[in-house]
């Protein structure tokens, strides 16, 4: 039997592949939104645009899974894995995280950990692929939850609408900021949500933001100058709101520019924080990722002290992504033409990694 099975609730916003691959549980929220039901649509925000185009005034509300439906997910895990721990939403916003630990308490035992994530959407993603990184390396899952909550703040999203009609539908904004915003915004200036301390609120305003890219690129390139400076690898996930051309411009931009900056997934943005920011609405979340460890699976060399170029490479520790990579021989390390290799540098190894 395994070690330790994940539950985290849509919020992570994980692409079916991801799911399957790791053998996640999913806890899905609660969605009340009658006149939605009747219309066409793929997904929420289709169905969303076609309420606005027939005129329809209405606003759906979300409430968190129960605690059976979190209990019925920690004893599906509990029959593959020895311990579960569960990610969560924020509970800055939802009630997720109190029916997750409502349910550990039912069930009873100490095989159940819970960490409230702190964050949404791809935010929320990002700590769970930290997750699925510390279980694959095999780490007891007392030490994950404390480097988990460890990492919590170290992860940042931005987030862009396009329009504040839904913000206003719910009630989070009131008609006279709903129209002042979208005054501004035909100035190509947009404000920026973001996560702080837990909750989803302004963090600034942002110039040039006619086109949604664009604007969360430049603003991924100025907060990420100084983890890119020193040479961190740095992980990102990507969510939008049924706006699929856009997040993957975004992706092709970030991937052209700078090549120590990996995108993990894009998917959609789910309904709880989906319906509040509406269609076409572009998330990015962003952390800097310790040593050489990555998601995709890009092995390593980390020098752990000023070595000359001739010395032996026994002096040097090899590390992996932690997702299952096979490590690669030492005898395949391609080291670069200077005299001496600087401490902490990494020195890419030539042979690809392969999958088990």
């Amino acid at each position: 039997m395994n070690k330790i099975g994940l539950v985290t609730d849509e919020g992570t916003d994980f692409t079916l592949e991801l799911i399957k691959q790791h053998q996640i549980e999913v806890v899905n929220f609660k969605m009340d939104w009658p006149d939605l039901d009747k219309l066409p649509g793929e997904n929420t925000f289709q169905k969303m645009r076609e309420l606005e185009k027939r005129g329809i005034k209405s606003f759906g509300k979300t409430s968190q899974p129960s605690p059976k439906a979190f209990l019925d997910a920690y004893k599906k895990q509990l029959e593959k894995f020895e311990k579960v721990l569960c990610i969560t939403i924020t509970s800055k916003l939802s009630g997720t995280y109190n029916s997750a630990i409502q349910a550990k308490n039912i069930l009873g035992g100490n095989n159940v950990e819970v960490v409230d994530s702190l964050n949404a959407t791809c935010g929320e993603a990002l700590l769970a692929l930290k997750a699925i990184e510390l279980i694959e390396r095999d780490k007891e899952i007392e030490e994950i939850v404390k480097e988990l909550e460890k990492n919590v703040p170290g992860i940042h999203l931005y987030a862009l609408i396009s329009d504040p009609k839904w913000l206003e539908a719910s009630g989070r904004i009131s008609h006279n900021v709903a129209n002042a915003m979208r005054r501004i915004q035909k100035m190509g200036i947009r404000p920026m949500l973001g996560v702080k301390k837990g909750l989803v609120k302004p963090i600034g305003i942002k110039g040039r933001a006619k086109d949604l890219s664009v604007a969360l690129f430049d603003q991924l390139k100025r907060k990420t100058e100084k983890e890119r400076k020193e040479r961190k690898k740095i992980r990102v996930v990507i969510t939008h709101g049924d706006n699929l051309n856009n997040a993957q411009r975004l992706k092709e931009t970030i991937e052209k520019d700078f090549k120590e900056i990996e995108i993990s997934f894009i998917n959609l943005i789910d309904n709880v924080l989906g319906i509040l920011v509406g269609p076409d609405a572009l998330i990015l979340a962003w952390t800097p990722l310790e040593g050489s460890g990555s998601y995709s699976c890009r092995t390593s060399i980390l020098c752990t002290e000023l070595r000359p170029m001739n010395t032996s490479l026994r002096s040097c520790r090899l590390t992996t992504c932690g997702i299952g990579c096979a490590i690669v021989d030492l005898s395949t390390v391609a080291l670069a033409s200077e005299s001496q290799i600087p401490a902490g540098s990494l020195v890419t190894a030539a042979k690809t990694p392969s999958y088990p």
